[in-house]
């Protein structure tokens, strides 16, 4: 164990968590605070520094030797900037010249959110011990990331396996992104509970859990349109999923997220699924997993590529430990 720490800082559509992240992964002081996302650029920065100073105003701070932020996408890597679909405030925004007050000479590396979670499942989680792999998020958006030859592939700007725009659907609904059709449009949290809602499904009780927690709850009821929305977001995480494999040759896909905590309600189907578009034979046996590390994995996988470009990343954790 590594007695030094990383602050990690994970920015989604939804909530702005933070962490401190011991070298074995392990986190501390971990605490979240909701995405002011419709909010004016400043106002999401004000909560992204709010995170930043009660991390520093704990008692291991002085044991903190960088900053590793994972942010939802796009983003580049290369020039410091995040545009994330879901915070329409953040446009080419500068965020590592903005974090700078807050985090003082340490240094900061910035990763988009589905490699820093590819990055935690292959040292802590269901990917150890896999070379090729995509690792994916489904929540309030869609995102992943690529291990490649045993190692994290993102890219030049970090973007490589943003699985969550690949137009499955040319004929669909405009996605926030530009195009048409999207994988997350179809396939993410709010695309299950908007598709079921505007085919007249309603949560069982008044005021009941409309999202799409309670659309899985409803499906495994039986409930024929919470079913019907979840195969439907099932069939374009599978070809999205096939249309990856067909380039890259991927072993198996692993998938967390707050969708991917329906259980069968998402994995049955997808499965099901994947085996019509899945059908050349290097792609036909692709293994679909749950991830391991729950909310935690983007904590994790920011301190991750932060220690990984420092050179004090710890090799993987062999499967089964």
């Amino acid at each position: 164990m590594t007695s030094d720490l990383v602050a990690a800082v994970d920015i989604g559509g939804t909530k702005i968590a933070g962490a401190l992240v011991d070298g074995t992964g392990a986190l501390l002081e971990r605490l979240q605070l909701p995405t002011p996302a419709g909010e004016p650029s400043d106002h999401v920065l004000r909560t992204v520094a709010d995170v930043l100073g009660r991390l520093a105003a704990g008692p291991h701070w002085g044991r903190v030797t960088a900053v590793g932020i994972g942010s939802a996408g796009p983003v580049d890597a290369r020039a410091g900037t995040v545009s994330p679909v879901n915070i329409p405030g953040w446009r080419e925004f500068p965020l590592l010249r903005e974090v700078r007050p807050f985090t003082g000479r340490l240094p900061v590396t910035l990763i988009g959110d589905g490699a820093a979670i590819a990055a935690a499942e292959h040292w802590r989680g269901a990917a150890r011990g896999r070379d090729n792999v995509l690792c994916m998020v489904v929540s309030t958006g869609v995102g992943g990331g690529l291990i490649l030859d045993g190692a994290l592939r993102s890219g030049p700007t970090g973007n490589a396996g943003h699985i969550g725009h690949i137009s499955v659907d040319y004929n669909g609904e405009p996605c926030p992104c530009g195009s048409r059709g999207c994988v997350e449009r179809i396939a993410s949290g709010t695309g299950i509970a908007r598709y079921a809602r505007e085919a007249g499904w309603r949560p069982a009780e008044p005021g009941g859990d409309a999202t799409a927690a309670g659309v899985a709850e409803a499906a495994l009821r039986g409930e024929p349109v919470a079913v019907a929305a979840f195969d439907r977001a099932a069939r374009a995480l599978a070809a999205g999923i096939a249309a990856t494999a067909t380039l890259v040759e991927i072993e198996a896909v692993v998938i967390g997220g707050g969708v991917s905590q329906s259980g069968e309600v998402l994995f049955g189907p997808l499965r099901r699924a994947l085996k019509e578009f899945a059908t050349l034979a290097f792609v036909r046996d692709i293994e679909v997993v749950p991830a391991e590390l729950g909310t935690g994995a983007g904590l994790v996988g920011a301190a991750a590529a932060c220690r990984s470009a420092s050179g004090t990343f710890p090799a993987p954790v062999p499967a089964g430990n």
